[in-house]
């Protein structure tokens, strides 16, 4: 809009420095909207939207059943108030993923949760 504006006023009024300022103006309002996007998309796309406090203590909270150890553990966020995770979890004794998720219940924020389960001989 502000590109045909400036357009017809250089073309009725003479003022064809309009037109640049314009595109200057509007380069400016796209870069400030796109920095915004970045840094809301940012933390998601880097794991960083969940507070560190709870990510831990859901590593907490599986590792401390015997023999657990989360080796991996990704979160995002799906909602405003929802996450979903992947967790890894090594085990010389593993749970079924329902014994996991069972767990995990106290932790509501985690809507969507993926367990994956490995076996190891020993855990140090």
């Amino acid at each position: 809009i502000l590109a045909i504006v400036a357009l017809l006023f250089g073309k009725y009024l003479g003022l064809s420095f309009l037109d640049p300022l314009m595109g200057i103006v509007g380069a400016l309002i796209i870069s400030r909207w796109a920095w915004g996007l970045m840094k809301q998309t940012g933390p998601i796309l880097l794991d960083k939207s969940i507070d560190p406090r709870y990510k831990q203590q859901i590593i907490n909270c599986i590792q401390s059943e015997k023999y657990q150890l989360v080796s991996d553990i990704h979160i995002w966020k799906i909602s405003a108030d929802h996450f979903a995770a992947i967790i890894s979890v090594v085990s010389t004794q593993p749970f079924t993923t329902d014994h996991y998720k069972k767990i995990l219940l106290p932790f509501d924020q985690l809507t969507h949760l993926t367990i994956e389960i490995n076996t190891h001989n020993q855990i140090e």
